[in-house]
């Protein structure tokens, strides 16, 4: 699955992005496609307490994957809206479609894999850090693993 735009009864093509969703402000590009902060809300202080939380849309290719990793400062929750292919979270991989969920706890090593199709993915990320960089790559197909 090519990655569709749509053209709005009054717009013109690129005015909506996949699968009819407006486009957000943000969307930053990756070897395996794209991702884009549709909610970015920073932890709170007390009285309202507690971690943030995120919400983003990930776009993985066709036949690509996102890094193998782990996050020291969040968990996510993973939803797949649309495409195919396979997730993995500890006790190996599970098939990826429509509806599917799956919990990343904290420091747990996961990664995304699109099929033929492509995958669309909601992403809630909870945490008292949500930032890029708390990542840890363990295997990238892309050349990004920073090694110790």
């Amino acid at each position: 699955m090519s990655t569709p735009s749509f053209t709005p009864a009054n717009g013109s093509p690129g005015d909506r992005e996949p699968f009819g969703c407006p486009a957000p402000a943000l969307r930053v590009e990756r070897p395996w496609g794209w991702f884009e902060t549709l909610i970015d809300a920073p932890p709170s202080s007390p009285p309202d307490g507690g971690g943030g939380y995120a919400v983003k849309r990930l776009w993985i290719s066709p036949r690509c994957r996102i890094s193998l990793q782990r996050h020291h400062h969040r968990s996510e929750h993973w939803v797949v809206v649309s495409g195919y292919g396979e997730l993995e979270c500890g006790n190996g991989p599970i098939a990826a479609e429509p509806g599917t969920t799956l919990f990343v706890p904290v420091g747990a090593i996961h990664r995304a894999s699109a099929g033929a199709e492509g995958l669309l993915i909601v992403e809630v990320q909870r945490g008292d850090e949500l930032r890029e960089d708390d990542i840890e790559r363990v295997e990238d197909d892309y050349g990004r693993v920073v090694c110790c």
